[in-house]
């Protein structure tokens, strides 16, 4: 397997935000940690492993991403306005200035997958939902898709426009609607401990992307499947075996 470490400084973060790849071919896509989480969490936790065969095959090359969660929607020390505009900055930098690195890198000429579990999992359907000019396949693995859980019932436009439960709703834009209609969309959670929210929430997502005619797999496993890692490598390397990349 290929492996490559990278380390870019961000004018957008205004510090050097680090990422690896995994591979040499096929469909990039954009790996985002949990909560907190870092670049290498994906790795350390088995999950490009549980992959490796698509991997070396040239079906994938993983783009294993930082985060600034502890900088913005986890920051629950800062007032909930400054936390969206720290994410803001990092939207800015995913798309302005990484994504840009991984098409030349890659070479890949068709759009991108992301991935994620729990918060990963939210950054990874966000990104999607609001840019499906730029991906088109999501796997979405115990997230949680409203804002409830970060800033309560604060509300402005940031918190709006960055929680899929909030805008979604609303979304009668056909130009949205009708790439979603065309992509790949995964929605997978548990049952078991530390699930609860994400349940609740994922069944959320599912009722709003039904209303939107919105086709999605969304798959709820049994009352034994946690909110850990061992499961989200079963359903990892499950869905992205099962999914029509292109």
């Amino acid at each position: 397997m290929n492996v490559e470490y990278h380390k870019m400084w961000s004018q957008h973060l205004n510090k050097d935000m680090e990422f690896k790849s995994y591979g040499h071919a096929g469909k990039p896509v954009l790996v985002f940690p949990t909560g907190c989480g870092r670049f290498y969490e994906f790795e350390d936790f088995g999950m490009v492993e549980a992959v490796r065969d698509q991997i070396d095959g040239g079906r994938v090359t993983l783009y294993t991403v930082d985060s600034v969660d502890c900088e913005s929607w986890m920051a629950h020390w800062m007032p909930p306005g400054d936390r969206g505009e720290r994410h803001l900055q990092y939207e800015h930098y995913i798309l302005d200035e990484l994504v840009p690195f991984v098409n030349d890198h890659s070479g890949y000429e068709g759009s991108l997958g992301t991935t994620g579990c729990s918060m990963g999992a939210y950054h990874a359907a966000n990104f999607f939902f609001k840019h499906p000019d730029i991906f088109d396949t999501v796997i979405a693995l115990s997230g949680m898709y409203g804002p409830q859980h970060f800033v309560g019932d604060y509300m402005d436009d940031n918190v709006y426009f960055n929680f899929p439960l909030c805008y979604l709703p609303n979304l009668t834009d056909p130009w949205y609607i009708e790439r979603f209609r065309e992509a790949e969309i995964v929605i997978c959670v548990g049952q078991g401990m530390w699930e609860e929210d994400s349940l609740r929430e994922t069944r959320l997502l599912e009722q709003d992307l039904h209303a939107l005619g919105v086709p999605a797999w969304v798959d709820i496993w049994g009352n034994n499947v946690s909110h850990d890692w061992p499961w989200w490598r079963k359903q990892w390397r499950y869905f992205l075996g099962e999914l029509n990349l292109r």
